[in-house]
């Protein structure tokens, strides 16, 4: 095996790997000094005999601006394996296709709760790609719009088997173990904390580096993460350019039977090939996985009064077909400076017109209604009231404001679509519960101890005093 030797991003004590950065950048990558093409994509014969092969994330008429695809340079071409076959191990567990027509998928305007995904037993052998499970989405890969969020969790590294996702781009975040993730490109080294996304049509594998990993995944069908506008910020702030990771090329020259795993409309194929999918020896182009630490998110707040909407803490985003209203968009919440003046700092009650899941991956998000554990989810629909519990309520009104670091030790990251979900037979068999009446119930009608100034100011003013019933 063999892998390019430069990279520009500093190499962090717990990863093996470097990468080139700027998120949307096109990427040159060579594992062999002279490989890559000068001045031509596709010469008569490529040094060492290798194949030109290309991958587009786009059509090909698509506006360049927006146009995503990459040139690989390869010892064998994809098209050299022994066809398709539907995998007989399927993920029952899975789903890509969203409707209320479909009898195994539910709506629910009421809040619901999941624990994490247990590890699986010692005894059973589970990979990321067998440790998929579907709890909600909206549309799907046929209509080329829509979205899903998935758990996982596995216990098994995979071995001789690569994966292609060909619904749609999966953002992956790990909650509990790193993983080492092999694509096309090169490699990307993910732990709890960062973030990885991996296109639609990329050959990738997971390996476990600590035996076993469970997480959070957001698939988007039809269109790809971008960082979203700044407009006043300006230039900077929140996730910057030069953050994104991108793998530099690394090469097998491994000849011995592979399985390479496609998922198409939420069903595995598998195709036999007798050698290594990941022998890409050098590449150039925009399309190419890369990943992100949320340590380094620039956030950005108040630093008068009030506070401005939680769209301050987007990561990435993905539109949807209709302008100005986002697909999908990937957030966070982590530990951050409160000055705000004479201001209610909790999040206000809120029905928001968009739908929202919100996971743990560590600490704790001051004023929700229950503990919530690393590794689980809550879920809103559209326009479903949401809040903070009595005793944030209080502490919101009553409390001295003074300058405050909040969300300490904590990274809470929220999925937001302006799509309505259906939740899968699994997801409603597995939910821990829905909106926690006892707690909300807290909240009382203080308004009502002032009904005798109120009508004495009323009857000063000739109106008609409030009756109670």
């Amino acid at each position: 095996m063999a892998s390019a030797k430069s990279g520009y991003s500093v190499q962090r004590k717990h990863d093996p790997y470097q990468y080139q950065v700027g998120f949307g950048n096109s990427f040159a990558s060579e594992a062999l000094p002279g490989v890559l093409p000068i001045g031509q994509n596709n010469p008569q014969k490529v040094k060492y005999d290798l194949y030109t092969e290309g991958i587009n994330g786009t059509p090909f008429t698509t506006p360049r601006e927006n146009n995503e695809r990459t040139l690989f340079y390869r010892i064998r071409p994809s098209v050299a394996h022994l066809g398709f076959e539907l995998t007989k191990q399927q993920n029952t567990n899975l789903e890509a296709e969203f409707s209320l027509s479909n009898p195994r998928q539910h709506i629910s305007i009421s809040q619901l709760r999941w624990d994490p995904l247990p590890i699986p037993s010692p005894n059973t052998k589970v990979t990321f790609i067998d440790g998929l499970a579907t709890l909600l989405g909206n549309g799907g890969p046929m209509s080329r719009e829509g979205l899903a969020i998935h758990l996982y969790s596995a216990n098994a590294s995979m071995e001789k088997a690569a994966f292609v996702n060909s619904d749609g781009d999966f953002l992956i975040v790990p909650v509990e173990g790193k993983l080492d993730i092999q694509t096309e490109l090169g490699k990307l080294m993910v732990e709890p904390g960062e973030i990885a996304v991996v296109q639609r049509g990329i050959k990738w594998k997971v390996v476990l580096p600590d035996g076993s990993a469970r997480g959070y995944i957001q698939e988007i069908f039809g269109s790809h993460y971008e960082l979203p506008e700044l407009g006043p910020l300006g230039a900077n702030g929140l996730a910057n350019v030069r953050d994104f990771e991108h793998p530099v090329a690394h090469f097998d020259i491994d000849q011995t039977p592979w399985d390479v795993i496609h998922k198409l409309g939420g069903k595995y194929f598998t195709c036999k090939q007798n050698h290594t999918p990941f022998d890409v020896v050098a590449w150039h182009g925009n399309y190419v996985p890369y990943k992100y630490d949320l340590d380094s998110f620039i956030g950005v707040g108040s630093i008068t009064k009030d506070h401005p909407d939680p769209s301050i803490f987007t990561v990435l985003t993905a539109r949807s077909k209709t302008p100005g209203a986002a697909l999908a968009d990937f957030a966070i919440f982590k530990e951050r400076w409160d000055v705000a003046e004479n201001t209610f700092r909790p999040p206000y009650f809120h029905r928001n017109t968009c739908m929202e899941v919100v996971g743990a991956i560590k600490g704790s998000f001051e004023g929700r209604s229950e503990d919530e554990p690393a590794g689980g989810l809550t879920y809103e629909s559209g326009f479903s009231p949401h809040g903070i519990n009595p005793k944030a309520f209080a502490e919101g009104t009553e409390g001295e404001l003074v300058p405050t670091k909040i969300g300490k030790d904590s990274i809470f990251v929220l999925f937001e679509s302006s799509m309505m979900c259906t939740i899968t037979d699994f997801g409603i068999k597995n939910t821990k519960g829905g909106h926690e009446a006892s707690i909300y119930e807290g909240h009382a009608p203080k308004f009502l101890k002032y009904i005798d100034e109120i009508n004495g100011q009323l009857k000063a003013s000739n109106l008609p005093a409030l009756v109670q019933n």
